[in-house]
């Protein structure tokens, strides 16, 4: 029965995936557009008005999905289509700072929003180009993280130069300008959360740590995550919080590289946080506003499908992910995808080994540093320095 039922759902995710591919067709860099008809697809005819500008995530989150399903099929198409929009991307970065734009048009390939950060229009990006390097053990998306992540540390990252130690501000990620660094304004949001999760991915755990605390101060000041937050005014900029996993996320993936205690005691920050202010009479609401506690009558499915299952596997420590030792690893929505090694192959087959640069081994995962696993993962006076600057009382 398990093998009959196995991939139950690949004809629907075969149809699903064509009916997506017609996004690609017509633009002249290969970068899907943003809206795609599931009917009639995007030709002239239908499509009069198509929009020709895409956000840069949206450009390259479709590698891990893609390339699953060409894997399954054994049809290269629908991985090459997106890697193909991927490289295009990724060579028309910067010149000068080596930088994505959060905007850019499908045709001519020029930046129409030419602000570089970690979170919206852009978070995904880095994500994708590491998971599908550990996934597929594409060893280009790995040299191509590695090459952004490099220029992200130098001309994103401010403050000190140590988390745990030396002086000066807390370090933060800002937004800049793709073209020559210079900040573009004084505010991170909250889908920027998901960073630290990269960072434990990639092995940086000790900047992981780093990152996380400031998301964690502005949380225990406020209760939640505003949607967009100034840290240098230390207040929220966009009130709203829709019950987002980001932060969950890191949080979880920071315990399972530390087993510092510390992030069992902010997983229940949160737990308790959503549960005393966003719980209503059929289900959990998004904040209006992170002052007053307001609701909103919605809840997004993300907070079922994420923020709910990285809550739950944070503290279960005896799930079965974390007690076979099956390597796994999840999409951008919180979807499992195992690691095997057959699986690779069978992908890296499909094409002339001339062609692709695969590693048919596992990617470097030499931990730069790892955290404390006592009670705190950074020295207390870090610690309260970061609550401090963003106005936590006690």
């Amino acid at each position: 029965m398990v093998t009959r039922c196995k991939y139950l759902k690949l004809p629907s995710a075969h149809d699903l995936a064509s009916r997506l591919l017609p996004a690609f067709d017509g633009t002249h860099t290969g970068i899907p557009y943003p809206r795609v008809n599931l009917l009639k697809g995007t030709h002239q005819n239908v499509c009069r008005h198509c929009i020709n500008e895409t956000c840069s995530a949206g450009a390259a989150t479709l590698l891990l999905e893609f390339g699953t399903l060409s894997a399954l099929l054994n049809d290269p198409v629908y991985h090459s289509t997106s890697l193909r929009a991927v490289n295009s991307l990724y060579n028309y970065r910067s010149n000068s700072t080596g930088l994505l734009g959060n905007v850019i048009n499908i045709q001519t390939g020029k930046w129409t929003g030419s602000m570089s950060g970690i979170g919206a229009g852009l978070d995904s990006v880095y994500e994708y180009l590491l998971k599908s390097s550990i996934l597929f053990g594409d060893g280009q998306q790995y040299k191509m993280f590695q090459d952004i992540y490099s220029k992200i540390q130098t001309f994103l990252r401010k403050g000190r130069e140590k988390c745990n130690s030396g002086n000066g501000f807390h370090p933060i990620h800002v937004n800049v300008d793709m073209n020559d660094g210079n900040i573009m304004n004084n505010w991170f949001d909250s889908l920027s959360a998901a960073w630290p999760g990269v960072q434990v991915l990639y092995g940086d755990v000790e900047e992981a740590i780093c990152s996380h605390l400031m998301y964690y101060a502005v949380w225990k000041k406020h209760s939640f995550l505003p949607e967009r937050y100034n840290w240098h005014l230390n207040q929220p900029e966009v009130t709203f919080y829709p019950l987002r996993p980001e932060f969950v996320e890191s949080t979880y993936l920071l315990y399972r590289a530390t087993k510092s205690p510390f992030y069992l005691h902010v997983g229940r920050e949160i737990l308790q946080d959503i549960e005393k202010y966003s719980k209503a009479e059929c289900g959990y609401a998004t904040i209006h506003d992170v002052h007053d506690k307001t609701l909103e009558d919605r809840m997004e499915s993300f907070f079922l499908s994420e923020t709910c299952k990285y809550l739950f596997l944070l503290f279960d420590l005896d799930n079965p992910l974390h007690r076979d030792g099956e390597p796994y690893i999840f999409t951008t929505e919180g979807h499992i995808l195992p690691l095997k090694y057959p699986f690779r192959e069978k992908l890296a087959n499909l094409y002339d080994k001339d062609q692709h640069n695969y590693m048919n081994t596992h990617m470097p995962g030499k931990c730069h540093k790892m955290g404390s696993k006592g009670n705190l993962p950074v020295q207390m006076k870090y610690l309260q320095q970061v609550l401090a600057d963003v106005g936590v009382t006690y």
